[in-house]
């Protein structure tokens, strides 16, 4: 069984809170923080539901899940101060994991801020070495994750990520988390060579590293080095490239988390598209969702080919306005998505009176193509 998910709350009731949001999600796999991202508050590792939590992930049909590291460790900085809160605070997170009972968590590597790259390789594996040592008993592997070259971070290519281990004294504990929006920003071309990614990977790192798949569109062109995420379908990738990414025989058994951002016009009060995207990916979405969901993607494509409006030619378009078009975008600084629900709103394209979370869902569908609708 496909093991896909996303990142879910892990607030509240903690393991079980976050179990009965990936169920809603129709998920096999998900992704948690421990505590905020952004601080180092955490709450005792007793009142987090594991046992609990672990009972409601049998019955849900949930096997292997992922960890998150804070965003707040950066193992790459020349700051004493900064880079022993780093050590301290991932030797901790890592013992959290593995009391939860999950084996990787993933680690963007950190930025080398003030200096060079060749510092920041050297930083982050002298406290890797650090954090390994620490918590030799444990059972957690750190997953390096690719980066898209965003500033100064370090692992926006295969060779820097293949220095960082080869300078990590127990590396045999060092995994990697493939994140499909970073390695498109960072220029490798997922889209139409995929092949060709993961045979350089192979080469520079070994494929048998990978043990986490992000999924994620990007709003940005290939070597854009800008790390913003969008729903699937919606930005530069698409569709057919992420479906072919999950499938692929390399990438086989590892969990892919999604971690595309809300949408909407009120996001803070409308779920996120993964379950739509979950069902896309997996290919249930006849059973997930019924018929009358595949009636209504049916009805968006006679609708929106009436308009002469091609999904994939209309997202790309609009990124490239909104990207090299600055009065435009001031005038109208819509992303694909919201326009083509603000088009099918006013046209009434559905017959149904549907929440905008139904009717994104729907448009999710929508942007994977007629190919996907005929196979279906």
């Amino acid at each position: 069984m496909l093991k896909i998910g996303s990142h879910v709350s892990f607030s509240d009731k903690g393991l079980l809170t976050a179990t009965d949001e990936a169920k809603s999600y129709g998920s096999s796999s998900f992704m948690i923080y421990t505590g905020a991202p952004q601080n180092t508050r955490r709450k005792p590792i007793e009142s987090l539901y594991i046992p609990e939590g672990k009972e409601a992930m049998t019955a849900a049909g949930i096997g292997e899940i992922v960890v998150h590291a804070p965003y707040i460790v950066n193992l790459g900085s020349y700051k004493e101060d900064t880079f022993e809160l780093a050590v301290n605070f991932l030797q901790e997170e890592v013992r959290r994991t593995d009391a939860i009972g999950v084996n990787n968590i993933v680690l963007h590597p950190g930025a080398y801020t003030d200096k060079d790259a060749e510092y920041g390789i050297a930083r982050i594996a002298e406290g890797l070495n650090e954090v390994l040592e620490a918590t030799k008993h444990t059972n957690v592997n750190i997953a390096l994750e690719t980066m898209a070259g965003k500033g100064t971070e370090i692992g926006r290519s295969f060779e820097e990520l293949a220095a960082i281990i080869e300078r990590v004294h127990d590396n045999g504990r060092i995994t990697i988390c493939l994140d499909t929006c970073h390695v498109h920003d960072a220029g490798y071309d997922i889209v139409d060579d995929l092949d060709g990614v993961l045979k350089s990977f192979d080469s520079v790192i070994g494929l048998d590293r990978i043990a986490v798949v992000h999924l994620n569109d990007s709003k940005n062109p290939r070597g854009a080095g800008k790390d913003r995420h969008t729903p699937i379908g919606s930005g530069w990738i698409g569709y057919d490239a992420i479906n072919n990414v999950v499938s692929h025989p390399a990438l086989a058994g590892k969990p892919f988390i999604l971690e595309t951002p809300w949408i909407g016009k009120n996001a803070g009060k409308e779920r996120p598209m993964y379950e739509a995207e979950i069902a896309l990916l997996r290919g249930d979405v006849d059973v997930r969702f019924g018929g009358e969901f595949l009636e209504d993607v049916e009805r968006l494509h006679h609708f929106f080919g009436k308009q002469d409006i091609d999904h994939r030619a209309f997202v790309l378009n609009t990124w490239e306005l909104l990207k090299s078009d600055a009065k435009a975008r001031k005038a109208d600084p819509r992303e694909p998505l919201e326009r083509l629900y603000d088009l099918a709103m006013e046209h009434r394209a559905l017959s149904g009176d549907y929440s905008e979370e139904a009717v994104n869902q729907r448009l999710t569908a929508y942007l994977a193509g007629r190919e996907w609708l005929a196979k279906v």
